[in-house]
């Protein structure tokens, strides 16, 4: 039975977590670790993402909350803060780690800014935090944002 999540179909891209190669796996876990620093007190949702910048270094972060909603930074625009701050602009792939029913993927602000950084489509993968995940939703960010906003498009 194939069972759809998030627009995706299971069976396509849903693979198991001991299929995926050593380098996605070390990201998710990554992203499974940085989970426990999330600052959530009004969602009570913490979220952790990794980030693979092209020169294999892993930048990890977590959703930090604010009373004022929108001053709040998500998981995957904080790894990717901290990758830029760094001086690192070029993405590899991302991993998304959340506890709900269906994969968590990028928000439409962090498609946004995600794609800003990607020369070329990136994978990201998504999971629940188990240790390790069991599975895996394997996506683009071309796929989740199929026609980005671009100043010089």
């Amino acid at each position: 039975m194939s069972l759809f999540i998030n627009g995706f179909k299971d069976s396509k891209n849903v693979k198991e977590f001991k299929e995926l190669g050593p380098d996605v796996q070390n990201l998710l876990n990554a992203a499974i670790k940085a989970r426990e620093n999330a600052y959530c007190p009004y969602s009570n949702f913490p979220v952790g993402a990794a980030i693979l910048t092209e020169n294999n270094e892993v930048f990890t972060g977590c959703n930090i909350e604010n009373g004022a909603y929108t001053a709040g930074l998500c998981a995957e625009r904080t790894a990717a803060a901290k990758a830029i701050s760094e001086g690192q602009t070029t993405f590899k792939a991302i991993a998304v780690v959340a506890q709900q029913e269906s994969f968590t993927t990028p928000c439409g602000v962090c498609r946004q800014f995600i794609s800003e950084f990607a020369s070329k489509d990136i994978p990201i993968y998504a999971a629940k935090p188990t240790n390790p995940p069991l599975r895996v939703l394997c996506t683009s960010i071309y796929q989740l944002l199929p026609e980005s906003f671009s100043l010089s498009k």
